[in-house]
């Protein structure tokens, strides 16, 4: 995953805001635990689209 540094520094959960961490394939809430899937290295963030926690 090749994701720019400037756009992981300002990208933030669209369901609560928290910081996104960088877990292999994905980006995950260290909030709400959600996890947003990386396609062709553009995150995508649809709260739709997420993975929720257990």
């Amino acid at each position: 995953m090749n994701i720019d540094q400037q756009l992981l520094d300002i990208i933030v959960c669209p369901a609560c805001h928290g910081e996104l961490k960088v877990v292999d394939p994905e980006l995950v809430c260290q909030g709400c635990g959600n996890a947003y899937p990386v396609r062709d290295d553009i995150p995508v963030l649809l709260v739709d689209e997420a993975r929720k926690p257990a």
